[in-house]
């Protein structure tokens, strides 16, 4: 299977309502930045461990680790959990951004450092969600990282 195929295998084998949230969502990010790299993620590691919820991953940009090494890795990502649906911002360096930003506007959600994580859309304010979003986008122009 190819990535698009893997996105829209994942997105159907959730149950209602998170299926059509999740479409939505994934509708919305492709809507702000259509032309974007798309990953998905299955959530094992090498060893074919569960380490994380399956993702999907849209953008790029390159991650500095402290010893020099670098990853590409996606800017935006989505996945399913037990309890709602995760909005990951990745690549944003100051920690205290999205919550301080977004946190107190967002609505019915719990907001970190590089995660927005809500039970349900109509929990919160989508339009702010979006402004998150093209944040996560801007803060990368594209693949550099810079």
């Amino acid at each position: 299977m190819n990535t698009e195929e893997q996105i829209k295998a994942y997105i159907f084998g959730q149950a209602e309502p998170k299926r059509s949230e999740m479409q939505t969502l994934h509708q919305t990010i492709l809507d702000i930045k259509p032309e974007c790299k798309r990953w998905f993620l299955d959530g094992k590691n090498s060893e074919n461990k569960t380490v994380s919820n399956p993702n999907i991953g849209y953008g790029s940009y390159t991650i500095t680790y402290a010893d020099g090494k670098t990853r590409e890795f996606y800017q935006i990502g989505l996945s399913a959990n037990t309890t709602g649906i995760s909005v990951y911002i990745m690549g944003i360096d100051d920690k205290s951004y999205l919550a301080s930003t977004y946190g107190k506007e967002i609505g019915k959600a719990s907001v970190t450092g590089y995660c927005i994580k809500f039970k349900t859309l109509k929990d919160i304010d989508i339009e702010i969600l979006k402004a998150a979003i093209r944040d996560g986008f801007a803060a990368h122009d594209g693949t550099t990282g810079e």
